[in-house]
């Protein structure tokens, strides 16, 4: 299995979050835009490419043992000082239409353990994720 690029396993990572209630809603697909679009992580990344790694993702998704196959490729894809970054990033897409269903929820908590986050960090980044996409 080869190595992704660090620009890949953060945009599976929030590919992998969306889809994880097999819904992608627009609002969320409009925020990975704009996550790739705006963030310094993302300055030297080819956003022409974006929609080939997202679906590049996808197709791993239908393979038996896909899930698991994308989250050891982000793991192994990712710098240590990435990681942090990735969980946010997810945070903020499961966010990004007002609510965490139970699957996206789900994939957090996968996503947390396969990048070996501490409680307090990963609470602290869906706490700033929430404050950030609350609405009135």
């Amino acid at each position: 299995m080869s190595n992704i690029s660090h620009h890949a396993a953060l945009i599976y990572t929030m590919v992998l979050v969306s889809a994880a209630d097999r819904d992608m809603p627009d609002v969320e697909l409009e925020e990975m835009g704009d996550i790739v679009g705006h963030l310094p992580i993302f300055r030297d990344y080819d956003k022409q490419n974006i929609l080939k790694t997202a679906n590049a993702c996808i197709e791993m998704l239908k393979a038996e043992d896909g899930l698991n196959e994308i989250l050891k490729k982000i793991k192994d894809g990712l710098p240590e000082r990435l990681r942090e970054t990735a969980y946010a990033l997810a945070c903020d897409v499961a966010a990004a239409d007002g609510k965490v269903t139970v699957e996206e929820a789900r994939l957090l908590e996968m996503l947390r353990y396969e990048l070996a986050l501490g409680k307090l960090v990963s609470a602290a980044i869906e706490r700033g994720a929430r404050a950030r996409h609350i609405t009135i």
